[in-house]
C-alpha cells in the first residue's frame, strides 16, 4: 500500500518535471506536453533550477519512511533532485552539446516520438513545429554564455553538431518529412500549408543555428578532445551511480580485452578454420547467406528474434507484463548517429516499446552482430527492464517507474542479458556467438579507450596494440575496427560519441561486472535456496538505479 505521502509528492516531481521538460516528458510517454519545448535558455536554466530546490524542500519536510519501499522512493527522490540540480550548479548546461546525447538531438529527433494518427496529434506537432525557432534561440544563447564563460565543447563536437543542423535544415529531413506524412493521410485542406510554413521557419532556424556553430562558436572550441581527470570521474559517478578508480577501472578493460581476444580468436576458428579474425569477419559481413538486403528485410529479422525470445522465456525464465508482450522494430531517418537505441511505452501502455536501428543508407547487412543487439535493445534487455519499471505502479514511485535511469545498472543490465541469453543457447550459430563476443569486446574497448582519452592516460607497454602511446582519434577508431569487429564509419561514429559523452561509454561493462558480482553473492548467501527467475525479478523492480544502491537493495 502507497501510503507514505512520498508517492504523492513523487507524482507531482514528475509533474513538475514534465512541464519544465516537455520534450523529455514526450519522450517517456508522459502525455499532455506535446506542443511545447524544454527552455533552454540560461532565464529557462534559472527557473529550472528553483523549481528543483524547491520540491527539494518538500522532500526534506515528509515524515520517515514506514517501509523499505517508502524508503527507496525517498532516497530516489532525494538523489534524482540534487543530481539534476547538480548539472545546473556546475554549467553543464551552458556546454550542453555533443553528436549523441544532447539537446540538439532532442530538437532534431523529438518528431520519432509523437503520434501522427489524431487531429490532437497533428495540432501538438504543428504547435511544437512553430516554436522551434523560438526553442533554439534558446539553446544558443545557453551555448554563447558557455563559450563566453571558457566553456565551449570540443571542434569535433561542434562539427557533428554543424552536420547534423545542415540535415535538419535539408530537403529529407525529420521536419521536411512532417509535411509529406500529413499530406499522405490528409485532404489538402490548408492545415498541410500552414505545416509547410511552419517548418520551412524551422528548418531555416536548424541552418542559422548551423551557422552560427560554425562561424561564432567553432573558433572559440577547446582543441582537446578529453575533458580531464576532474570532470571525467564527476560525470562517471553521474552514469554509474558509484565511485570508481579510473586507473584500476582501466587495467581491468585491458585485462577483459585481453580475454575477449582469445575467446574471440576460438570462436572464429569455428567458423572457418585456419582463418584471420579480419578474413572471418570479412565473411560474416559479405556471405550472402549471412546478410539481408535492406533495411526492411533487418528490420523483419530482429523482429522474429524478439518475438521468439517473449514467447519462449516469458513465465519461465522472466515475469513479463501483459502490457509489454510487445515490442516493436523500426528504422530510424538517415541523419541519425549510427546504432540502435529502445524507446521505451508510454506511461499508460498506448505507445508501445520499441526498438530502432539507425543504418548506412545502402545494405547489404551483415546479421552475425545483431541477434545480441536485439537482446540488448528489446527483449530481454531494455525492453523487459523498461517495461517492468513502468508496470509496477502498485510497488514504486511514480518518479521511480518515469524517470529514474542511471546508465550504469541499465545498460550493465542490456549487457547482462546477452550474456544470460548466451547461457540458454540463443546464440545457435558460432556466427551469433562471435557477433556477441565482438559486442562484448565493444564495451571493453569504450573502457579503455574512454578512460584512457579522456584522463589523457597512456596505452600500457605490453599491450600488442600501441604500446606505451597516447590516444588519438585515430588510434581509438583502429582499435575498435581491429579489435572488435566495427566497420570504419561506425567506429568513427562511436568514437566521436564517447569523446563527446565522457563516462557514458563505461557504464555498459562496468555495470555488468557489478550485476554479476551481486548475483554471485546472492548465490553464495543464499545457497540451494538461490532461485534465478526470482533474482531477476527483485533486480528488475529495484530497477536501473545506482550502483551502490541496487547492491544495497539486493543484498536485503
Amino acid at each position: 500500500m502507497q501510503n507514505h505521502p512520498i508517492y504523492r509528492l513523487s507524482s507531482e516531481i514528475v509533474d513538475e518535471f514534465a512541464r519544465t521538460y516537455p520534450d523529455v516528458a514526450t519522450e517517456l510517454g508522459v502525455a499532455g506536453h506535446d506542443d511545447r519545448w524544454t527552455d533552454r535558455s540560461p532565464e529557462g536554466a534559472e527557473e529550472a533550477l528553483g523549481t528543483l530546490r524547491r520540491l527539494r524542500s518538500e522532500v526534506d519536510a515528509l515524515p520517515p519512511a514506514e517501509d523499505d519501499w517508502d524508503r527507496l522512493a525517498v532516497e530516489l527522490a532525494k538523489t534524482t533532485l540534487d543530481e539534476e540540480a547538480q548539472r545546473f550548479q556546475h554549467g553543464d548546461h551552458l556546454r550542453d552539446l555533443n553528436s549523441m546525447a544532447s539537446s540538439l538531438q532532442s530538437l532534431r529527433e523529438i518528431w520519432d516520438h509523437m503520434g501522427q494518427e489524431s487531429d490532437e496529434d497533428w495540432a501538438n506537432i504543428l504547435a511544437r513545429v512553430e516554436r522551434l525557432p523560438a526553442a533554439i534561440d534558446g539553446y544558443r544563447a545557453s551555448l554563447d554564455e558557455g563559450r563566453r564563460k571558457n566553456m565551449a565543447v570540443a571542434e569535433r563536437q561542434v562539427e557533428a553538431g554543424v552536420e547534423q543542423c545542415r540535415v535538419s535544415a535539408a530537403a529529407g529531413s525529420r521536419l521536411a518529412n512532417l509535411v509529406d506524412a500529413y499530406a499522405r493521410n490528409h485532404p489538402d485542406d490548408g492545415f498541410s500549408a500552414q505545416l509547410g510554413a511552419a517548418v520551412a521557419e524551422a528548418r531555416a532556424a536548424f541552418a542559422g543555428l548551423a551557422d552560427y556553430l560554425a562561424d561564432t562558436y567553432a573558433p572559440d572550441a577547446a582543441a582537446n578532445d578529453g575533458v580531464g581527470a576532474e570532470r571525467y570521474v564527476r560525470a562517471a559517478y553521474e552514469f554509474l551511480g558509484t565511485n570508481i578508480d579510473p586507473v584500476a577501472t582501466y587495467a581491468w578493460g585491458w585485462e577483459q580485452v585481453r580475454e575477449l581476444a582469445a575467446q574471440m580468436k576460438m570462436v572464429a576458428a569455428q567458423i572457418r578454420p585456419g582463418a584471420s579474425l579480419h578474413e572471418v569477419d570479412q565473411l560474416l559481413r559479405t556471405d550472402p547467406s549471412r546478410t539481408v538486403a535492406d533495411s526492411a528485410a533487418l528490420a523483419e529479422f530482429i523482429q522474429g528474434r524478439l518475438d521468439d525470445a517473449l514467447d519462449r522465456l516469458a513465465g519461465t525464465h522472466f515475469d513479463v507484463p501483459d502490457q509489454i508482450r510487445t515490442v516493436t522494430v523500426n528504422i530510424a531517418p538517415q541523419g541519425s548517429s549510427l546504432g540502435a537505441y529502445y524507446v521505451g511505452p508510454s506511461e499508460d501502455f498506448t505507445r508501445p516499446g520499441s526498438v530502432w536501428w539507425s543504418l548506412t543508407p545502402q545494405g547489404p547487412y551483415a546479421l552475425f552482430d545483431e541477434v545480441s543487439t536485439a537482446y540488448h535493445e528489446g527483449f530481454p534487455g531494455h525492453h523487459l527492464q523498461v517495461g517492468v519499471q513502468v508496470s509496477l505502479a502498485d510497488q514504486l514511485s511514480r518518479l521511480h517507474r518515469l524517470w529514474v535511469w542511471k546508465s550504469g545498472s541499465g545498460e550493465g543490465w542490456a549487457l547482462y542479458a546477452e550474456r544470460f541469453m548466451n547461457e540458454l543457447g540463443f546464440f545457435e550459430k558460432p556466427d551469433y556467438v562471435l557477433g556477441w563476443l565482438s559486442g562484448q569486446m565493444l564495451r571493453a574497448c569504450r573502457v579503455v579507450i574512454d578512460i584512457g582519452a579522456h584522463m589523457e592516460l597512456p596505452i600500457p607497454n605490453g599491450q600488442p596494440f600501441h604500446p606505451g602511446e597516447e590516444w588519438t582519434f585515430e588510434t581509438a577508431v583502429e582499435m575498435l575496427v581491429e579489435y572488435a569487429a566495427q566497420g570504419r564509419p561506425h567506429a568513427a561514429s562511436e568514437i566521436t560519441r564517447y569523446l563527446g559523452w565522457p563516462g557514458q561509454a563505461i557504464s555498459y561493462k562496468v555495470g555488468e561486472q557489478a550485476i554479476l558480482d551481486i548475483r554471485s553473492d546472492a548465490e553464495a548467501r543464499l545457497g540451494s535456496e538461490f532461485d534465478q527467475k526470482e533474482f531477476h525479478a527483485r533486480l528488475l523492480a529495484v530497477g536501473p538505479v545506482g550502483l551502490d544502491l541496487l547492491r544495497s537493495e539486493l543484498a536485503r
